[in-house]
């Protein structure tokens, strides 16, 4: 029996040993008792345990042709380095991303050809009313923020981004507890049960998209989602005809470890949710194998708005599809302290008014 010795308790950790009286194995650290057919099957669970396996297959893209190169216009930020592309009628522009002049370096050269692209379903005017009306409930906005010319300053610009598909066979392991409590003329008893619980299934992941700019924060791009692939179309270069698209600066193997993560994330929150009953749950083990992942490069529109702020810059992003949109937008910290003293004054009015009829009567 000394093999036996060797199990580890499910429910602390501690080590297992075999009590003859009871004929059972049983934790001498917490007294939880367990029949020897139980053990076996988890160590079994145990032994099939495997790392996760997120690979992808590595495709070769398409390549711009002489012709769609030959209308493209190359534009460089000599402020924060932004390289972005236009078409041949672009004017001078400023920089999507920090709002400082641009400058034309020639013609467009390198890179892979976007394989779709989503196209602008709003344009400057709707972003603008858009961004107008959600400025409007914002009461404690500087005023910076609603003036006329800098809403002017909003730019349509088509974000690089890498899309992911993939197949996702997943199994995970919790441990998980009841609580059960009753009382007698002497004494309250509680009694915890353990469980483990296992779940396993398939779970398939469309258009799973990550930015390929090294300029934009996937936070505050993740915070325009959802876009509809089904709208996506073949790229065409008269796509970007009136608008700008940014060239992509974070290739598509340095873009997998956050799809894994949002794919691993997204897989474990859909399992989780089938967990319910118990008291507490706490994922124990997951495993995840991808088959059949590809990526595939494409353009989403976003509407871009940037201004500064007492010497700190904002950005201000749309989703070019849906209208939605988010920003870091600043505070104006002197009419936040006008009114917290305000409220804070009436406040005091208040407790001195109730304080005061309370020693009337």
């Amino acid at each position: 029996m000394a093999g036996l010795l060797q199990y580890k308790c499910p429910c602390c950790g501690g080590a297992i040993e075999w009590n003859s009286t009871l004929q059972k194995m049983k934790c001498p650290y917490c007294d939880t008792e367990f029949d020897l057919q139980t053990l076996q099957s988890y160590d079994q669970e145990l032994a099939t345990d495997k790392p996760d396996s997120m690979e992808w297959q590595q495709e070769p893209g398409s390549e711009w042709t002489e012709d769609e190169a030959s209308g493209l216009r190359v534009y460089v930020c000599q402020s924060c380095g932004g390289e972005i592309v236009g078409d041949a009628n672009t004017a001078a522009t400023s920089c999507p991303y920090c709002g400082n002049p641009v400058m034309m370096m020639g013609n467009f050269a390198g890179n892979l050809k976007p394989d779709y692209v989503i196209p602008f379903k709003l344009d400057k005017e709707a972003a603008k009313k858009a961004l107008k009306d959600h400025l409007a409930t914002k009461k404690l906005l500087p005023k910076v923020f609603k003036d006329e010319n800098h809403i002017d300053e909003i730019k349509g610009i088509y974000v690089p981004f890498w899309v992911f598909d993939a197949d996702a066979d997943a199994k995970m392991r919790y441990r998980a507890t009841r609580v059960r409590t009753w009382n007698d003329p002497q004494w309250t008893y509680t009694e915890t049960s353990f469980f483990q619980v296992i779940r396993g299934g398939s779970l398939s992941f469309d258009h799973v998209p990550v930015d390929g700019s090294s300029k934009l924060d996937d936070t505050l791009m993740e915070s325009i989602e959802p876009y509809d692939f089904s709208q996506a179309v073949p790229f065409q270069t008269a796509y970007l005809a009136g608008y700008l698209a940014d060239k992509y600066d974070v290739d598509k193997d340095q873009t997998i470890g956050r799809a894994n993560q949002r794919i691993k994330e997204s897989t474990q929150q859909a399992f989780d949710q089938t967990v319910t009953g118990y008291v507490s749950v706490q994922n124990e083990y997951s495993n995840i194998q991808l088959n059949n992942g590809v990526a595939k490069y494409a353009l989403y529109p976003v509407w871009l708005l940037n201004t500064s702020w007492e010497g700190k810059q904002y950005t201000f992003a749309m989703n070019g599809q849906s209208g939605k949109f988010v920003g870091d937008l600043p505070m104006d910290k002197k009419l936040y302290w006008k009114r917290w003293g305000l409220i804070a004054g009436i406040t005091a009015a208040l407790v001195y008014g109730a304080s005061w009829l309370f020693t009337m009567l």
